[in-house]
């Protein structure tokens, strides 16, 4: 289903870690990755990365992923050398307990965890405590707050988690920051295919790797404004809604395997999406569909809204347990997400529709 060179990057890349506003590191990796596939790569000034495909074309075409993954701030340091933290994107707090930690000082990497009283001190009080922001810390093995700043470690550091990637029972690949990492790597993996195959594009193809999406879609923002694209297809994850605790009447009902998820929601083009939904149809390609109520809540709607309006599309891959440690996709999800993209760009030209009235 996958090339081993493509697998041994996608492992890499998604153990490096790369919070948000630190995405440098696995940036990199991405930039040498898909250097081999395009004609250039660039940069802006805040890490955002693509790679260009005829670069001198008139007609701009991005497909585009974030490769942020959320993580914590160290906001706190007691005098006993204990860490209160803030969030850095939607982290979840009730997945803290006991949970190692990397922190990122000054002075290199050094290791926590976050504490947790036993459950027998708890039961029995008028309310069991709960995992709040408030109340969850780490514990570096410090015993004074000057000990751990010794160790690098000060106001501002980001803490991640170590938790790397695996292959779940040949069907699923789990791992932290597949929202959305795998979308950076399945728009790398769209740039391969149109190498491999010697396809001559009759636009110019931004494969585009955003940063800051967890905090606000800024870094789509950003490159929206820098590139000037005429249209986007963004790639992210949505919920897989077939698990416990998951309410579809709100949620909607979308499930791992059933293919890549094709939003409805105002921001979304209405001539491009269907283009995809045909595309889809034609290519025997599996799809699903999905609506947002006013936004999509991804760097579609930071397109969409850019340079006096930018028609734009979102292909999203279904996900289960979203913003934990064992974020899971379906393996045959991701390749056809990546198809979906490919055969799609395939249908483009310059003098596609764009305009919803003749004038």
């Amino acid at each position: 289903m996958f090339k081993e060179q493509s697998l041994n990057f996608l492992e890499k890349y998604l153990n490096t870690p790369s919070p948000t506003g630190y995405e440098r590191a696995g940036q990199q990796l991405w930039i040498d990755y898909i250097s081999e596939f395009v004609d250039e790569v660039r940069t802006d000034f805040y890490g955002t990365a693509y790679g260009i495909i005829n670069p001198e074309a008139e007609f701009k075409v991005v497909i585009e992923a974030h490769a942020d993954e959320i993580s914590w701030y160290v906001n706190y340091i007691t005098d006993d050398g204990l860490i209160y933290v803030i969030r850095n994107g939607g982290s979840d707090e009730a997945i803290a307990p006991s949970k190692t930690v990397l922190i990122h000082g000054e002075k290199g990497v050094v290791k926590g965890v976050f504490g947790w009283p036993a459950i027998h001190t708890r039961i029995g009080k008028d309310e069991d405590i709960k995992p709040k922001i408030e109340n969850i810390f780490i514990d570096c093995g410090a015993t004074s707050k000057a000990e751990a700043e010794e160790l690098g470690i000060s106001v501002g550091c980001i803490i991640t988690y170590p938790d790397e990637f695996f292959d779940l029972n040949d069907r699923y690949f789990v791992c932290r920051a597949l929202d959305n990492r795998i979308g950076g790597f399945m728009i790398a993996e769209v740039a391969r295919l149109i190498k491999e195959n010697a396809n001559k594009l009759p636009f110019g193809l931004y494969i585009t790797n955003s940063v800051q999406e967890e905090v606000g879609l800024y870094g789509a923002q950003m490159i929206a404004e820098r590139i000037k694209p005429n249209l986007a297809i963004v790639t992210d994850v949505t919920h897989d809604t077939t698990t416990p605790m998951m309410e579809k009447k709100k949620e909607g009902d979308q499930k791992c395997g059933g293919g890549p998820v094709v939003y409805f929601a105002p921001a979304v083009h209405h001539n491009l999406r269907e283009l995809i939904i045909d595309t889809a149809k034609s290519k025997e390609i599996p799809f699903q569909r999905a609506a947002s109520s006013r936004a999509t809540g991804t760097d579609t709607d930071a397109f969409a809204h850019a340079n006096g309006g930018i028609p734009s599309a979102l292909i999203s891959l279904p996900l289960r347990y979203m913003h934990t440690t064992v974020e899971m996709v379906a393996k045959e999800d991701v390749a056809n997400v990546i198809r979906l993209i490919y055969e799609t760009l395939m249908r483009i030209t310059p003098d596609f529709n764009l305009k919803y009235h003749d004038r």
